[in-house]
């Protein structure tokens, strides 16, 4: 954590809405005129797509039918963390970008599912802004979780984050149900290893629930959309926050325990709004005063 240089970190598994999350920061980035650093975890993969289909496949002949992206060995932590660390001492670090489709392969300029070079994080900046998988990891001798000044879990029940991979995957990326399929089961090990406990560090969490029926994942034909949804959001310290204004400001929430409040799915972009934005503004104010 650091007064002078402030992490936002957001993480959520692949599928979750995480990048939709990032949308939402982005517009109140602009609208307080606040200049973020963005940190892609995407960016700190061991492998791109060609050698991770290759060490997979290595793996599994050895009887590890487990390795996914999920897990520590497929992803460069301990440069993560060394990330968020350079930045909460001294608001410096480095990152790269990761060609996930041809429209991200046609504005990187290199083929889809590579990496670009590595490049130090564009100085100056208000903060730093990390969206990916391992933003709160702890275990196997590093601690993400300790850099970060506001962490934020984005997770879906099960079922609607397959739903929302499968779709995804299938649509900008060009993998067959099958493929995706696939995919989900190898990174389960994983998935409980390394992806659940970060829920239990995050600050705040954000739970998409649909309303309708996702009993098999693996069917169905469209992802429920936000007027099918509530969100559950919860606070792992809710002291300081104000319950009544939120319940005034967004229509049909309420209560469901002390720390959760449940809105409709169509009002979380104003729910983040709400209640980010005084979070925001605390860490720039704070680091004012820090000089």
């Amino acid at each position: 954590m650091s007064v002078r240089h402030p992490i936002i970190s957001v993480t959520g598994s692949s599928g979750s809405g995480t990048t939709s999350v990032r949308a939402t920061f982005e517009q109140i980035f602009r609208r307080e005129h606040i200049t973020a650093a963005f940190v892609e975890g995407d960016a700190f993969h061991r492998y791109d797509r060609d050698g991770m289909r290759a060490k997979a496949a290595e793996e599994e002949a050895k009887g590890n039918h487990h390795f996914s992206h999920f897990g520590h060995d497929a992803n460069m932590l301990e440069e993560l963390e060394a990330t968020f660390a350079s930045y909460a001492e001294n608001g410096t670090g480095k990152s790269r970008r990761y060609a996930h489709d041809l429209d991200e392969a046609a504005r990187l300029g290199r083929p889809m599912g590579a990496f670009t070079d590595w490049e130090p994080l564009p100085q100056p900046s208000d903060l730093m802004f990390y969206e990916g998988l391992h933003g709160a990891t702890v275990g196997d001798g590093v601690d993400i979780a300790r850099h970060a000044d506001l962490a934020i879990g984005v997770v879906p029940v099960i079922n609607l984050e397959w739903i929302q991979k499968i779709h995804r995957d299938k649509t900008d990326r060009g993998y067959s149900t099958e493929d995706v399929t696939e995919t989900i089961l190898r990174r389960m090990p994983d998935y409980v290893r390394y992806i659940c406990p970060q829920f239990t560090r995050t600050d705040i969490n954000f739970q998409r629930i649909p309303t309708v029926d996702t009993s098999n994942p693996f069917i169905a034909r469209a992802i429920p959309n936000a007027d099918e949804s509530m969100v559950v959001i919860r606070f792992r310290d809710p002291r300081g926050i104000d319950f009544p204004y939120l319940l005034s400001m967004i229509p049909m929430s309420f209560m469901s325990r002390a720390n959760s409040i449940v809105i409709p799915g169509g009002k979380l972009d104003l729910a983040m709004q709400l209640i980010m934005t005084p979070m925001i503004l605390n860490l720039m104010e704070r680091k004012r005063r820090a000089g």
